[in-house]
């Protein structure tokens, strides 16, 4: 039987849709038990075109249907970045292979609209995948071997260093304020929603945790494995399901209404993810006024996304920036009716 595995990318409409509450899978054994979305599952992912430098992402969007992106020079954080082209496309599993209608081309350009919509007759020359021998193939006229990935983040698993103090490691949730739920579905691992009590006053510090997004094919936007990370319970670095998205400041590693990440370097749902985030507080002085915004350093999946980043003034959300006088705060993981799972998390402080 010939499937394919292959080319179509995030429509910006995804962003602009109204949610659509899904099934919601929290792991492998979940999807294959339920059978309805297994070869959703399966078709999701990244695959490389190591002949002609590209890569694509394929992203599930109910039980036969696809978005897929193609990018110039690789995948994003590892050969593309956001001055390069991506494809889009509409992708249908049916009869065995996944068929692509492309629908624009985005090269970004001095002065003109990035975005070049395909006509009808560019439409029409659709692109055929599928998989013979234990090989992945997309049909441009000539048949083109794609290999498919499993990208990890080089920090996943990381220990803390010497003298970091270890927050959750599975052992206990003596860290945390109030009470923590433990997952069923992955080892050492708990579910949002979860408070950390507070760190030490205006020390600037190193963070590392790991997260995993739930598999929701039905789901759109902000519906879509909801979480988030709230630095100093202040600035939420969110947490969503984003794989294949433009890469907002309402999206994975984004700071509401601040600061969209670099790239966007969301792996697909159910695979471990990593931040890695460098604090410096704000500062403050005796008569409580801000004389030194936040600024942060994040990597996610261990690809920069915030490069010494300002951050003005809390996030929705967040408590207010401005503390009383020996307050101290900790982080904050969101919850946001999804069942993200966190791990592994530590802190360095660096002063």
């Amino acid at each position: 039987m010939k499937k394919f595995f292959g080319f179509a990318a995030l429509a910006v409409a995804a962003l602009c849709s109204a949610p659509l509450f899904g099934q919601e899978f929290t792991s492998v054994d979940d999807v294959k038990a339920d059978g309805k979305y297994v070869d959703a599952f399966q078709i999701q992912g990244e695959y490389v075109d190591e002949t002609n430098h590209r890569g694509y992402q394929v992203i599930a969007r109910g039980e036969k249907d696809f978005v897929v992106v193609g990018y110039q020079d690789g995948l994003p954080g590892d050969g593309w970045d956001r001055s390069k082209a991506r494809f889009f496309g509409k992708g249908e599993f049916k009869d065995g292979q996944l068929v692509v209608t492309g629908e624009k081309m985005n090269i970004p350009r001095k002065g003109e609209d990035a975005d070049v919509i395909f006509n009808d007759a560019q439409k029409a020359r659709v692109l055929h995948g599928t998989f013979e021998d234990g090989k992945y193939y997309f049909d441009f006229g000539k048949k083109v071997e794609i290999k498919r990935v499993e990208r990890k983040s080089p920090t996943l698993g990381e220990k803390a260093p010497e003298g970091a103090i270890v927050l959750f490691d599975g052992s206990n949730t003596d860290a945390f304020d109030g009470k923590v739920n433990v997952s069923d579905k992955q080892e050492n691992a708990i579910w949002s929603e979860a408070r950390l009590k507070p760190f030490e006053k205006d020390r600037p510090y190193t963070l590392h945790m790991e997260f995993m997004l739930s598999f929701m094919p039905n789901a759109t936007g902000q519906a879509r494995s909801n979480s988030g990370v709230y630095l100093q319970e202040e600035y939420e670095c969110q947490v969503l399901d984003s794989f294949g998205l433009e890469g907002e400041n309402n999206e994975c590693a984004g700071f509401y209404q601040q600061l969209k990440p670099i790239v966007n370097a969301c792996f697909p749902p159910l695979t471990w993810q990593t931040y890695d985030f460098d604090v410096t507080p704000a500062k403050f002085n005796d008569k409580g006024e801000k004389i030194a915004n936040a600024v942060i350093t994040v990597k996610h999946n261990g690809i920069l996304v915030h490069d010494k980043a300002e951050l003005a003034h809390e996030t929705p959300g967040g408590k207010t920036e401005k503390t009383e006088a020996g307050e101290a705060r900790g982080v904050f993981l969101q919850g946001h009716g999804n069942k993200v799972q966190y791990r592994n998390i530590w802190i360095k402080y660096n002063d």
